[in-house]
């Protein structure tokens, strides 16, 4: 099956965000897929904010995104827009990080109008590092994720559109070349 790389923009450590992007996760290992979380709040904040693309762990990331088939991005929206900290991670990716990649956003925010964000904030920066395809994203109301001991529990007007979008992206990404 397909490499995938899942980034986790959220700089909270009790994120609903992040506890959703390791059950989305979850949802494409199950598929068959080999999956690699990255929480951006993880790599070291120096290195993020100086740039500094030799860093062993931005160098690691950028190689698994560069050897991956499709890439999630998510983030929490704020200000009508994506994390900062996740812009500063694809700030460093080079210029076509995401050629021949699909890619799917998916965001979360405490209100439906910031599902603009997806369309407006997230997709153009997708579509400029070079995305092949990016299928339709997501928006999860914050308020329809809830996080427990046993994992993510979404609220099901929530849970079935969001798993039909990562199932298409599951379905459409290129098959590798063996």
């Amino acid at each position: 099956m397909s490499s995938i790389v899942v980034l986790s923009g959220s700089p909270s450590a009790t994120s609903r965000t992040a506890a959703l992007t390791a059950h989305l996760a979850d949802r494409l290992r199950a598929h068959g897929h080999e999956v690699r979380l990255v929480r951006v709040r993880d790599l070291p904040p120096a290195a993020l904010l100086h740039a500094d693309v030799t860093d062993p762990a931005i160098a690691d990331v950028t190689a698994a995104i560069d050897a991956a088939d499709g890439v999630v991005v998510a983030s929490p929206v704020y200000k009508a827009a994506y994390s900062g900290l996740l812009k500063t991670l694809l700030d460093l990716l080079p210029q076509f990080a995401l050629a021949g990649k699909t890619a799917l956003p998916v965001l979360t925010g405490g209100s439906p109008a910031h599902v603009l964000a997806l369309d407006y904030a997230l997709r153009p920066v997708l579509s400029s590092l070079g995305a092949h395809h990016i299928v339709p994203g997501w928006f999860v109301l914050d308020r329809h994720i809830e996080v427990s001991e046993t994992g993510v529990v979404l609220h099901p007007d929530a849970e079935a559109p969001l798993l039909s979008v990562v199932d298409t992206f599951s379905r459409v990404l290129p098959v590798p070349v063996s």
